[in-house]
């Protein structure tokens, strides 16, 4: 079978990996353009684009494939039977489902119609749901609406944060495409249409995202920093500088505390005590153990390495402007 790939990001380089590995023949790599990254803004390929390179496939980088009609010609040229698209970053026009024999497949990171768009896994996290997966779907005009072929379920324990599922749900895309091809292949692929009522949306993520709240309840503040860590980060503001809060625990909170969460007059945000290790910060409805925190020009440390060079101490309290 000849297939057309579409992806960008390290999500999507193990689906890639495991087409050449199941020995289909990949005609071409279809990825965004190359940005520019770090703080020299010096230019980076994606890297499926890498991925591909270094197994001598052909890479096609449009700017906005729906304008560009000669490359829509070029893909047609190549006659694949399937296009498989995972992460790739633009919605595909009908001239480019047309395409392929067997049409277009995608590799989605939730169960849908559940988190239909950009960022399901770090959603389904900052929402605080205790499972999601993967969806290969039949793609059709539209965000995420074409009809489920497969799907598989991810339990996600209380401290697992984005990058961790993001991982798990690479590996497990790849797994559950090869299986959908093999099905469509035998003739034993089934289409469920997906029920509209279900249906929600998870909007791009941006670094204003993880900005917290500490008046809302405990769970919520921590799904947050899990939800945003590794990019954009939870963080917070005390004395004027921005502080990432790089690691957070649910934990039960010692008994010499709760006069201090009960009191009115102490503010969510608060530091309520610097342990050896961690911390003890005041929510809207009692006290999260942080673990981990990064100012800016810093590592990541404990609050307690972090007290030892800055002002940190009891009392302090994080805000949500400077």
């Amino acid at each position: 079978m000849r297939i057309l790939f579409m992806g960008t990001p390290d999500f999507a380089v193990p689906s890639l990996k495991t087409l050449i590995d199941n020995g289909y023949e990949v005609i071409g790599a279809v990825t965004q353009t190359d940005r520019p990254k770090g703080r020299g803004h010096k230019l980076q390929a994606p890297p499926v684009k890498e991925f591909a390179i270094a197994n001598n496939i052909p890479v096609y980088q449009p700017l906005k494939l729906s304008k560009e009609p000669e490359t829509i010609q070029e893909f047609a040229a190549l006659k694949p039977d399937l296009i498989v698209t995972c992460a790739f970053g633009q919605i595909l026009s009908q001239s480019v489902l047309d395409i392929p024999k067997y049409g277009t497949i995608n590799v989605h990171a939730s169960l849908l119609p559940k988190y239909r768009g950009a960022a399901p896994i770090q959603w389904a996290i900052i929402n605080g749901e205790e499972k999601t997966g993967i969806t290969t779907m039949f793609t059709e005009l539209g965000l995420d609406t074409g009809d489920i072929l497969m799907q598989e379920e991810v339990e996600i324990p209380i401290d697992m944060t984005a990058g961790q599922l993001h991982d798990i749900l690479s590996e497990l895309g790849a797994k559950t495409l090869i299986k959908t091809i093999k099905a469509l292949e035998n003739g034993t692929l089934t289409r469920t249409k997906q029920d509209e009522s279900k249906a929600t949306y998870a909007q791009k993520i941006d670094k204003q995202t993880g900005l917290i709240d500490w008046f809302q309840p405990t769970i919520a503040v921590h799904n947050r920093i899990r939800g945003t860590n590794p990019w954009p980060g939870a963080y917070s503001i005390m004395c004027g500088k921005r502080i990432k809060i790089c690691c957070s625990k649910i934990a039960d909170i010692p008994d010499y505390l709760y006069e201090k969460i009960n009191n009115p007059e102490i503010v969510p945000g608060t530091i309520l005590k610097v342990l050896s290790c961690d911390m003890w910060v005041k929510t809207g409805d009692g006290a999260l153990l942080i673990h981990e925190i990064q100012a800016e020009s810093c590592k990541k440390m404990t609050p307690q390495q972090y007290a030892c060079g800055h002002d940190l101490k009891e009392g302090m309290i994080f805000c949500r402007e400077g």
